[in-house]
This record gives structure tokens, C-alpha cells and sequence, in this order.
């Protein structure tokens, strides 16, 4: 049976997300084991699915030449990209949530996670 899923409540707000085990490459995460919203801890017990997305947007999208463009929507590019989940967690919602690789700051060059969505299984 394909699972459809339908938005439930749009939320974009940022998390503090934790890892059994630490990614390799702080850039590139893989799909935490939990995140903290509103004072509450969410468990992720199933990765539903997860996606890149490398478009250059704004002025990064006006700084690049085509040949380079190209590669960069392949693989992405310092500072540019959103990693997606789509999770599960121990009560049985489902949310979508998104690494941010953008810097916001000179003396905040990492990026920032934000919970995007939460979801209903439609069939």
C-alpha cells in the first residue's frame, strides 16, 4: 500500500536536534535521533524519507557561471543547501524537518535545524 502524506500544520521553527551517534560531517548531517520543540522532546523511531535540495536562491543564485551552476545543484555548494527528513517519532506523528546549511553570521558559520511540517497519512 503507497503512503500519501498531506500536510497537518506548517510550522518552520527551529529545533535542537541530537544524535546517538555524531555525523561524520557537521554539513551533511544524517537524520537525527531527536529533537527538542516547545520544552518537548520528540524521538524519532523511523525515517520516512529524506532529500537534498541545492538550489541557489537570491543573490548566491546571481554569483555563479552556468558551467558551475550545474555541479553545484548536483552536489551543492559552501553554505548553500537544505537537508529534508520526513520522520516518525515514539508517539506516531509525523513531521518533516530541515538542516539549513546557510551561515547566519560571521561568528555563526554553522547552519541551523528547523521542524518544517507535520503530517497526516492520507490513503
Amino acid at each position: 500500500m503507497r503512503m500519501d502524506f498531506k500536510p497537518l500544520k506548517f510550522i518552520e521553527e527551529k529545533v535542537v536536534v541530537s544524535y546517538d551517534k555524531t555525523p561524520i560531517f557537521e554539513k551533511t548531517p544524517t537524520c537525527p535521533s531527536k529533537f527538542e520543540w516547545r520544552e518537548s522532546e520528540y524521538i524519532i523511531i523511523e525515517l520516512l524519507a529524506e532529500w537534498r535540495d541545492y538550489e541557489r536562491r537570491g543573490r548566491y543564485k546571481r554569483n555563479m557561471q552556468p558551467q558551475h551552476a550545474v555541479v553545484a545543484s548536483q552536489r551543492g555548494s559552501w553554505g548553500v543547501g537544505l537537508f529534508f527528513f520526513r520522520v516518525r517519532v515514539e508517539s506516531g506523528q509525523i513531521f518533516e524537518l530541515y538542516y539549513d546549511r546557510a551561515p547566519k553570521g560571521s561568528d555563526q558559520r554553522k547552519g541551523e535545524w528547523y521542524l518544517y511540517r507535520e503530517l497526516m497519512i492520507t490513503l
